[in-house]
């Protein structure tokens, strides 16, 4: 017999989670109470609940599994102030007079080449605060142009939430990453234009105590920093180019790899490896949490019933890609939760309203941006910290940041409709 668990069942299941993530429980157990409380609720017995969740958990493990190895990309990146030379040469390339843009560019590159989006701002912060200052722009237009950017380029990016959508929708990797490539840049003009807007306003200003100390910071050069990235889209391309598929599992390592040779840093990688995997594991460990409550949610009525309400409002089918993306994300308050969640429990009913799925995996995508930085979730303090701003002032910014992620959704659904 069929076990089938009720809409209200896991719809409780996912209240609970996110009551218990903005109460500060850890957002992981959170989402593991919530599936076992939404499955007993839902009609099924605690065994077979338990089953569920596991089954679910599995589901995510091949995600997990490449998330881990992607570590090694972004560890080394970091480590090795390749990033930050990155954003460095940027910044200074288009100079002053275009600070936003610069701020925002170099954020979109570097989340896009496998940098996390919270570890992007963070990273970029020192170099966008000194740059704010000088060049009289006030801090939230600055955290602006570094979120914005981050956003455009965490749609177009080998990182977790890409790869567990590729995994959910059974397509590659890179075709989810050049399908979002045209809302990336819409995303990246309404970011600079609406962090110029910001910094008109009478906001909080940069004072010397916001920057950093270290000036004097060694940076490799721009072509050794580049090198690892490079490598790692060369190596994702050769599957649509020429048939040739490198799993990211190897892809993403091996530009690691090169980036540490090229910076002459190859001596450390045991202690980047390690720096990597510290950076990644919350992650890894998410994704197991979000497993079980999407394996809940997959076996209820919430995707038939969802798609009734759709009917019954006169929605178009098309539609549940991108609304399930932002409803998911905004529960979890992060970009790969929500992206995980909502891929992994409506990926087969997108893909049978003849969505084809890479364009309902961009869309899902694209959508777990809009309301992704919610307070109960980690991103939303770790760029309050990144530029030594207040919760009130880190508050103002959430309805740009959604405009934003609405700017990115809309035109991925445009896409969609008109190719």
């Amino acid at each position: 017999m069929e076990i089938e668990i009720s809409t209200i069942g896991a719809l409780i299941g996912l209240i609970l989670a996110i009551v218990l993530i903005i109460s500060k429980i850890q957002p992981t157990y959170s989402l593991i109470i919530g599936a076992l409380v939404g499955g007993v609720i839902g009609g099924a017995t605690l065994v077979d609940t338990v089953n569920i969740m596991v089954g679910g958990a599995k589901d995510i493990i091949s995600s997990v599994l490449r998330i881990l190895t992607s570590g090694i990309l972004a560890g080394i990146l970091i480590k090795t102030n390749s990033a930050k030379k990155i954003a460095d040469s940027i910044v200074s390339t288009l100079g002053n007079k275009m600070a936003i843009v610069a701020i925002a560019i170099s954020s979109m590159i570097l989340c896009a080449v496998g940098v996390f989006v919270d570890i992007t701002v963070i990273t970029i912060a020192p170099i966008a605060l000194a740059i704010g200052q000088k060049t009289n722009i006030n801090k939230m237009a600055v955290l602006l142009a570094m979120i914005g950017g981050g956003k455009a380029g965490n749609i177009i990016s080998p990182n977790p939430n890409t790869i567990a959508i590729s995994e959910n929708f059974k397509v590659p990797l890179t075709s989810v990453i050049v399908e979002n490539i045209i809302p990336s840049l819409v995303g990246i003009v309404v970011t600079i234009l609406l962090a110029k807007f910001i910094s008109l306003k009478k906001l909080e200003n940069i004072t010397n105590s916001d920057l950093s100390e270290d000036t004097n910071e060694k940076l490799p050069s721009f072509l050794a920093s580049i090198l690892g990235p490079l490598v790692v889209i060369i190596l994702l391309s050769l599957r649509p180019l020429f048939n040739i598929n490198i799993d990211p599992l190897i892809a993403l390592p091996i530009g690691g790899i090169v980036c540490a040779i090229s910076t002459g840093n190859f001596k450390n990688t045991r202690e980047y490896f390690n720096f990597g995997l510290s950076k990644v594991m919350p992650v890894a460990v998410l994704l197991i949490g979000t497993g079980t409550i999407a394996g809940i949610i997959k076996t209820s009525n919430l995707q038939s019933d969802f798609i009734a309400l759709l009917d019954a409002t006169n929605m178009p089918i098309v539609l549940l890609a991108p609304i399930s993306g932002i409803l998911m994300a905004g529960a979890t308050a992060s970009t790969t939760a929500g992206a995980t969640i909502a891929s992994s429990t409506f990926s087969s009913a997108i893909i049978d309203a003849n969505i084809p799925p890479v364009s309902g995996g961009a869309m899902v995508h694209a959508g777990a941006t809009v309301i992704d930085s919610l307070p109960h979730g980690s991103f939303f303090h770790a760029t309050a910290g990144a530029v030594n701003t207040d919760f009130s002032n880190r508050l103002k910014l959430i309805p740009f940041e959604v405009l934003i992620g609405l700017s990115m959704t809309i035109t991925s659904v445009i896409y969609y409709l008109i190719k």
